[in-house]
């Protein structure tokens, strides 16, 4: 809802007070049946509800989308199938699908607010999914996005060759399986927050990614945080927060 238009009509005398009350009370949300689509997430949060698409219907990642973009210009759709975007590109404008990601991205990805960014760094090439999980839903968050990928311990110099980016970064997406080590390498060297994001990468041992999360919440190094294993949308979101704290009252 656009609700300065609403106090403006009511300003100029072409609706009464009772029926905005009546339109705010109404829009909330838009109950699909299925589906109670949170309109006024944007009011309340700066970004639109986030479509996760993993259960859905291809019709209903559709619909959803359809009532998601009457309030953003921008709609992200994650852990969508190939059936499904391929629905969305087929009926929709400005649709682009992100295979390794398992991501939609529907509309126009807003431009970066200011000039700080994230920098996403992965220990292995087998992350590179749940990364750009992170990467996408940060850059559709409208932040400037650095990725640094396969610079795990196994070659630490890899990593130490990109500490200048590193050390720039407001703050930084740390993504890694197996025993998940490369965590607490990057929280020791650099002064911003670093979220973790243990990923199901690894033999058998790694249990599907519970070493490497337990490795992540018992790190040494301050200063860190994990999500849950496999969660790139939510360490995108998060840092996303963290980066453009300050940009939305400039």
């Amino acid at each position: 809802m656009d609700t300065l238009k609403l106090l403006t009509q009511v300003h100029d005398g072409e609706i009464t007070p009772d029926e905005a009350l009546l339109k705010l009370k109404m829009e909330p949300f838009e109950d699909l049946g299925y589906a109670k689509v949170d309109h006024h997430r944007v009011l309340r949060q700066g970004a639109a509800e986030v479509i996760y698409g993993a259960g859905k219907t291809p019709d209903q990642i559709y619909n959803i989308a359809c009532s998601l973009l009457k309030d953003s210009q921008c709609v992200l759709a994650t852990r969508v199938s190939k059936e499904a975007a391929d629905q969305l590109c087929r009926e929709l404008d400005l649709v682009k699908y992100y295979p390794e990601a398992n991501m939609c991205i529907i509309g126009k990805i807003p431009s970066p607010k200011g000039e700080d960014f994230i920098a996403i760094v992965t220990g292995g090439t087998s992350d590179i999914p749940v990364a750009e999980e992170a990467a996408l839903t940060a850059e559709a968050l409208g932040n400037n996005v650095e990725r640094i990928y396969d610079v795990g311990v196994a070659g630490l110099h890899r990593l130490l060759a990109h500490l200048d980016v590193l050390m720039k970064a407001k703050v930084v997406i740390a993504i890694a399986g197996m025993e998940g080590a490369l965590i607490s390498v990057v929280g020791g060297l650099v002064d911003a927050p670093v979220i973790a994001v243990p990923t199901s990468v690894g033999y058998g041992a790694s249990f599907e990614g519970i070493s490497a999360l337990l490795s992540m919440l018992n790190s040494c190094a301050s200063g860190v945080s994990v999500v849950n294993i496999d969660n790139g949308f939510g360490a995108g979101y998060l840092a996303s927060m963290i980066n453009q704290i300050g940009e939305n009252n400039q």
